[in-house]
């Protein structure tokens, strides 16, 4: 059964008609096919109408999207295999961190990323994409490994941010991310990064450092939630909207301030309408990006990562 969002409810209700038509043709021998075809127009050209003019508060409802395909998602439907690795070798394994070694495209690559869960068991297994310091440090271990042996690495992030409880503190929560930061800049071989859901806070950015970093359409990425950024402006949640206008946190504003590198587009209707064609499409960009990355040699990357990070907020008048 299909989840629609509130903007989409127009979608719903022309999709519903289309499906009491066919039941009605089966069942009484009568050609509506006209009819049929007639509709199928009218919601495609609703959809993409309504998927042009989204507001920035829309794409943020869309990148929490339970139907939205997560790190492991686009693993299985890129990669001809993928062999899993666990744990960070000092407290335990984390499971809103997964990653491992992936065949893609030919090539051996070390792909990690975030994880939500399906249902209510699989969130609470996952903690909600929430990673602690252990799955940060699981990802450097990962990210190490991948350069010891001369592989590309791909991250993929969707999460509300880091697990922000107290046992998460007590066992380093901001070390486990700020190393992370520091060793990212430092990895010699080609790092990718992509925004594939909600990129919040400082949780997003521990395994965020690349080359290269890109966002799906449909996707955020900002130091705070719009809810919790209406919280301490307003007091209230009911201001979201408005937040979430004024902190341009969408891929269109993050490529305009220069913050990412590019936009990986989404089929009409959101990456969660057709998650093979979405994660076809990611393929082909990271095959793309990893042949422009893979033509400089390990300083240039290495350089030109610094100088990237290192020229945002710099303002000359």
């Amino acid at each position: 059964m299909r989840t629609y969002l509130d903007f989409e409810r127009p979608i719903a209700d022309l999709e519903a008609r289309l499906v009491e038509m066919k039941k009605l043709a089966e069942s009484s021998n009568v050609d509506v096919s006209e009819a049929v075809a007639s509709l199928e127009v009218s919601i495609s050209k609703l959809r993409k109408e309504i998927f042009e003019n989204l507001t920035r508060w829309q794409r943020v409802q869309l990148s929490r999207h339970p139907d939205r395909p997560y790190t492991l998602d686009y693993i299985s439907l890129m990669c001809d295999q993928f062999i899993e690795l666990h744990g960070d070798r000092a407290v335990r394994d984390d499971p809103a961190m997964v990653g491992g070694f992936a065949e893609l495209g030919g090539q051996t690559v070390m792909i990690l990323g975030t994880q939500k869960g399906r249902n209510t068991k699989q969130r609470q297994q996952r903690n909600f994409g929430m990673a602690n310091p252990e799955g940060y440090r699981k990802a450097l271990r990962l990210m190490k490994l991948a350069e010891k042996f001369n592989k590309p690495i791909i991250t993929m992030i969707d999460t509300p941010g880091a697990f922000p409880g107290l046992e998460a503190e007590e066992r380093g929560q901001g070390e486990a991310i700020a190393r992370n930061l520091k060793e990212m800049f430092s990895l010699k071989v080609p790092v990718i990064c992509i925004i594939i859901g909600e990129g919040a806070s400082g949780g997003a950015l521990g395994i965020a450092i690349g080359d290269r970093v890109l966002m799906l359409e449909n996707t955020w990425y900002s130091v705070i939630s719009p809810e919790n950024c209406s919280t301490i402006l307003w007091r209230s949640w009911d201001y979201k909207e408005q937040a979430a206008e004024a902190m341009k946190l969408s891929a269109r504003d993050m490529e305009k301030y220069g913050l990412v590198d590019g936009i990986v587009e989404e089929p009409v209707g959101g990456a969660h309408a057709d998650h093979a064609e979405m994660a076809r499409h990611m393929k082909e960009v990271i095959l793309h990006t990893l042949e422009e990355l893979n033509r400089l040699s390990p300083e240039e990357r290495v350089s030109q990562r610094i100088d990237k990070f290192c020229s945002m907020g710099v303002v000359v008048e």
